[in-house]
């Protein structure tokens, strides 16, 4: 199956690698990034649109026609956020985009980044793990050809990525211990990247992934 993805989040560290690798893999014959700022990257199967408002895609839903991959890196952090503006980032926004891509993609395949400790019964603690678990719900009642929910832990991004905060200097010294104490909490973002493109390709048994399923997805040839 030849690939024609659509990727967001590319000018953050797990879009940043999925795009890299996604512009590298044989099986992916185009890609279609939607950014606000332009992601300083050009490759010969590479498309970008400059789309400020990620709550309102409808003048730009007739560029995205055509695809059948989704790999959706967008996403914020929880820490210093109020509830009410999470939600919308995560939640609301997440939703809008993939209820566009939906109505016109109905082959597409829907890859989401989520995260480990996302909490699917919507009860817990955690609103952060609450507000994924909604989203990757939903998700999977939106009529995609698939949608997967990607929840990995730690990930060791390549010696080359720029979009990397500095304190990953330290993780990649400890990466080779964390994995070996830490198998079922640690991956790279390779893997990653790798096991969203043979989702697609490969399809999976469970719609949720955790980083042992990440693992063993991206091991798929």
């Amino acid at each position: 199956m030849k690939i024609n993805a659509i990727i967001t989040g590319a000018t953050g560290m797990v879009g940043e690698g999925v795009l890299m690798e996604s512009l590298l893999h044989p099986d992916v014959e185009t890609v279609l990034v939607i950014n606000r700022k332009p992601c300083n990257v050009t490759h010969p199967k590479l498309k970008e649109i400059i789309h400020t408002d990620f709550f309102d895609l409808s003048p730009i839903s007739g560029q995205l026609k055509g695809y059948n991959a989704c790999f959706f890196c967008l996403g914020v952090s929880s820490v210093g956020m109020k509830e009410e503006e999470y939600y919308s980032l995560t939640y609301t926004l997440t939703m809008h985009v993939a209820e566009i891509l939906s109505g016109q993609n109905p082959e597409m395949t829907f890859c989401y980044i989520s995260g480990a400790g996302t909490d699917s019964t919507e009860k817990g603690r955690m609103n952060w793990a609450r507000v994924k678990g909604k989203t990757e719900n939903d998700l999977m009642k939106l009529p995609f050809r698939k949608a997967y929910a990607f929840r990995p832990g730690f990930m060791l991004p390549a010696k080359e990525a720029k979009n990397v905060h500095g304190y990953y200097a330290i993780f990649r010294v400890l990466y080779p211990p964390l994995r070996a104490l830490f198998p079922r909490f640690v991956s790279t973002l390779k893997e990653v990247a790798i096991a969203m493109i043979n989702s697609v390709t490969y399809g999976y048994e469970k719609p949720v992934l955790e980083v042992e399923d990440i693992i063993i997805l991206s091991k798929k040839q």
